[in-house]
């Protein structure tokens, strides 16, 4: 780097041989040095270079303007034009992507010039206005800038300032500021390469005619009746290979965890659509604001029904801190669920106190685009959306109500979010359990904000038109992307489902066979419920558990009746009338539980205590003291070996211990502590081991109910009853440090985290000791709790991503008795073979579809670069132009069908193997 700063021995020109060279290009490969008149010469075709003069010490910057280069448009690089016209005092701004460049450009002044804003468009020169230019912007730069801001998310202003500090970092040359042009510049730019890749410029009615939609990038593996669906496919026997998934998203609705990932699209309430319209107004993503507007506005006095779903609350967040100063709050989007792909005039800006509208008109706008007759619609509040969808319908234009032709439409609630829903909704509503959607989750949306989040910082100051275009831009780009990568992303799709529809399979032979002889009629009969309830929802849902039997409450009422008829059958074999064995046991767990809250207690009692603190401590002290003493001289009639063994443990910890023994450390001697150390009633041992099995199931819909509430609708944390419905102490962080301010409203919410933590302590600790009871001579299916499992639904462990996170066990585990148990695993064990199994046909059906769809694209093409359909087209130079990029894009399409066949093909084939044949992971060579 230091010897390039000398002239590395060059002392002849290297075009002339002509002695002591002085100039030399920054931008041109090598380090060799020119005489002035040949350097003009040599940068006759690359005008943008940065020069720099030897002046007998250092090399210093000088322009090609100093030297007299001067550029001529109109003309064949190298000639000069008769009647040149100097740009607007001698003194063009040209933007490269080497710098910002002042310069000195002749227009071509001949009669048959053409305008100025012509000639600098055909050296590839974007003029920054349409009439007496004076700034342009090279076509490479705002090519540049383009993929920069699609794969970095760089900001206009970042880039501009950088091409800037490349022309002087020193900030003693003056650099005209051009920034507002380039901004125009490029967002003209991004508008124009959309027309042109949608196929715009080759429809000879024009721009103008561009119809709602049509310049957004389809989902080549969607069903598109005419594109790529068989003739035949409403009339098929399999119709749900041919169904439609749609995934809805509005991040406004979400838990305080979605809300801090995706609430980021909001836009600032500066200028105004007059000042600044779109100029693709629904021409692509954006459904049109004029009238998704005037909707809004018509139905905001729309009330909107109460949920009767889980934490899904009242919503209103309009007065909270994030939301003041904005026109828009945010976005809400439909997606394609299986390829997580935007859809035609499926985004909208979200307004403060809109919900279910929005959703709504975004939801009708983007099904006016398709005739398919099943949909298949995923939405984290699907249970309460779903409910007056038809009725919200009418008050939309006719020309948005669903046609006659749909015919099965389902509604779903993605499958990482379900488990923050209610019972009912987690078997109604479950991917799971439906037929013909496969293994899909419904979490597609969440996938795809992370990737344009970043540009929020951009969008945000920008007017509504911009951000529009802007948006509407990188949601192209972001389809694009996913379209080029279908190959790879089916493939790898295809190599995981074949293994698991394999094991899923001989998972439930196996578990067929087990259920065979007595309970043969009983799966035949669940079969039936099955099928019906997949024929017609309205009947009884086989897959709800009607109740969560095991509590703790539902185990003391069983072992009630149990005494109440022994009681009236005289076989009661209490050995005191006021504690039968049942009562022995349940007062001896709560009594295990009341000395946890003693420890906890005394332990978080200050060292310097009052008098009135200590006081109240040792009544509590001395009431659980007498208490313990009562029962264990009941609980020595059923279990008279503990007197002795009680001896022996005295003796053992010795005197000194006993007598500063508090009533918490007390050990109990329940059944499941004494182990085989001394003779124990069984049925004492069975009755513990129920209230125990119940116990631990309370304290795992304990820990759930700490979290769930916060992932569904939420009010702000605005009073102290708001803070107890933010029950995650994620969230509760999360939010105090976005939206609190105030010494009062952070103490609330301080002390709103230590009753939530004390809270998820207490559960986890009640578990432990349930689970440890548990496993002391009983078989349990229970699992151990360790510190990270105990996590809400969104939070992360170390090295997961978005991507690959995993919920944590303990959402998953609900009580049941042993009969519906039984029953759930033959149900549930076939729809898991019956999902897989129709993943590998919606993959194969998909696959299909997107080779056909890249051939109805380039037979388009193909039809578009036609003579006869140029005919009007009277410069042959356009018309060249217009069959090369038609005849490019044809043979695109065809190498990516080509590209994807290729790389299918093996696994295609092993995927057509007999379904019960073995396919292993190794078969496929996944490596």
């Amino acid at each position: 780097m230091i010897r390039l700063e000398g002239r590395v021995s060059m002392w002849l020109c290297l075009e002339c041989d002509g002695p002591n060279p002085e100039y030399k290009c920054q931008d041109c490969f090598g380090s060799e040095l020119h005489c002035s008149t040949c350097i003009l010469s040599v940068h006759a075709h690359h005008p943008l270079h940065r020069l720099q003069k030897w002046n007998g010490q250092y090399f210093e910057r000088i322009s090609l303007k100093a030297l007299g280069l001067r550029i001529q448009l109109g003309h064949i690089t190298g000639r000069q034009c008769v009647n040149p016209h100097r740009a607007f005092n001698d003194d063009f701004v040209i933007i490269d992507i080497f710098g910002i460049h002042e310069v000195s450009l002749d227009f071509c002044g001949c009669a048959i010039a053409e305008s100025r804003m012509q000639q600098l468009l055909r050296m590839s020169l974007f003029p920054s206005t349409t009439s007496d230019p004076k700034t342009a912007a090279t076509f490479r730069v705002l090519e540049q800038y383009h993929l920069l801001s699609f794969e970095s998310k760089i900001s206009a202003y970042e880039f501009y300032h950088g091409l800037r500090r490349m022309s002087d970092n020193t900030g003693l040359l003056l650099i005209k500021d051009r920034y507002e042009s380039f901004m125009r510049m490029i967002r003209e730019w991004r508008h124009l390469k959309m027309l042109k890749r949608s196929g715009r410029g080759h429809d000879p009615k024009g721009v103008e005619a561009t119809a709602q939609g049509e310049c957004a990038v389809l989902c080549p593996a969607c069903p598109h009746p005419g594109k790529n669906l068989p003739d035949n496919w409403k009339d098929a026997p399999r119709r749900w290979l041919y169904g439609l998934f749609l995934a809805i998203f509005l991040p406004f609705v979400h838990g305080l965890n979605t809300i801090d990932a995706n609430f980021r699209l909001k836009r600032k309430a500066v200028s105004n659509d007059s000042v600044d319209p779109s100029l693709s107004s629904g021409w692509a993503y954006f459904v049109e604001d004029e009238a998704y507007k005037g909707f809004l506005d018509s139905n905001s006095d729309n009330t909107q029904e109460k949920s009767t779903c889980s934490s899904h609350n009242a919503v209103n967040m309009a007065d909270t801190k994030s939301n003041r100063g904005l026109a828009a709050t945010g976005l809400g989007t439909v997606d394609c669920a299986r390829h997580n792909m935007k859809r035609p005039n499926a985004v909208g800006d979200l307004q403060k106190g809109e919900r279910y509208v929005n959703m709504d008109y975004l939801f009708f706008s983007t099904l006016c685009h398709t005739v398919i007759d099943t949909l298949n619609v995923s939405y984290d509040i699907a249970c309460q959306w779903h409910k007056k969808l038809w009725h919200r319908m009418s008050t939309f234009p006719v020309s948005m109500h669903l046609l006659p032709t749909f015919k099965t439409i389902s509604f779903f609630v993605p499958k990482f979010h379900l488990p923050a829903h209610i019972e009912e909704c987690q078997t109604s509503f479950s991917f799971n359990f439906k037929s013909g959607v496969g293994r899909t989750d419904g979490e597609a949306p969440e996938r795809g904000w992370a990737n344009i989040n970043p540009v929020a910082s951009s969008t945000k100051e920008m007017g509504p038109g911009a951000r529009r275009d802007t948006l509407d831009d990188y949601f192209g780009d972001s389809n694009w992307k996913k379209v080029v990568k279908l190959g790879h992303t089916m493939l790898h799709k295809m190599k995981d489902a074949l293994p698991e529809r394999q094991d899923h399979h001989e998972a439930l032979d196996d578990l067929e066979e087990g259920l065979r002889g007595e309970y043969s009629a009983a799966l035949a009969q669940w079969r039936e419920q099955v099928e019906a309830w997949e024929r017609d929802p309205a009947k009884p849902n086989p897959f709800e558990r009607r109740a969560e039997t095991v509590t703790m409450a539902s185990v003391r009422l069983e072992l009630a009746r149990d005494d109440q008829n022994d009681i009236q059958t005289g076989t009661c074999l209490a050995l005191h009338e006021d504690c039968t064995p049942s009562v022995l046991i349940s007062t001896g767990l709560e009594l295990e539980e009341q000395q946890r809250r003693m420890k906890a207690d005394r332990a978080g009692l200050r060292v310097h205590a009052t008098d009135n603190q200590e006081g109240k401590m040792l009544q509590r002290n001395n009431t659980l003291q007498r208490r313990i003493d009562t029962w264990t001289k009941l609980q020595e009639l059923y279990m008279p070996s503990l007197a002795a063994l009680r001896v022996s443990e005295s003796s053992v910890s010795g005197g000194i211990a006993t007598a500063v023994a508090t009533p918490e450390t007390v050990k109990l001697w329940l059944p499941s502590q004494i182990g085989k150390t001394a003779p124990c009633d069984t049925r004492l041992q069975t009755i513990e081991w129920k209230l125990r099995y119940a116990q631990a199931h309370d304290a795992l819909r304990s820990l759930r109910s700490n979290y769930e509430s916060c992932f569904c609708f939420q009010p702000p944390i605005q009073s102290r009853v708001y803070m107890r419905e933010y029950t995650s102490p994620t969230a509760i962080l999360k939010y105090k440090d976005r939206n609190l301010r105030g010494q009062g409203a952070n103490t609330r919410a301080r002390n709103t985290l230590k009753a939530v933590e004390a809270r998820l302590e207490a559960a986890a600790s009640t578990y432990e000791r349930a689970h440890k009871a548990l496993m002391i001579g009983w078989h349990s299916s229970l699992r151990p709790l360790n510190r990270a499992d105990i996590r809400s639904m969104t939070d992360l462990l170390w090295g997961e991503s978005e991507g690959t996170r995993k919920l944590s066990w303990i959402w998953n585990m609900r009580g049941a008795a042993p009969d519906e148990m039984d029953k759930d695993n033959a149900l549930e064990g076939e729809a898991r073979a019956m999902r897989w199994a129709e993943e590998v046909e919606l993959l194969k059906e998909e696959m299909r579809r997107i080779l056909q769809f890249f051939e109805w694209d380039a037979q388009c093409w193909d039809e578009r670069g036609l003579e006869d359909a140029l005919h009007d087209v009277d410069d042959d130079d356009e018309r060249e132009g217009l069959i090369a990029y038609a005849k490019r894009q044809a043979s695109l399409c065809r190498r990516l069908a080509e590209s994807f066949r290729t790389s299918w093909t093996d696994t295609l084939a092993l995927a057509d193997i007999f379904n019960h044949s073995l396919v292993t992971q190794q078969d496929m060579d996944i490596d």
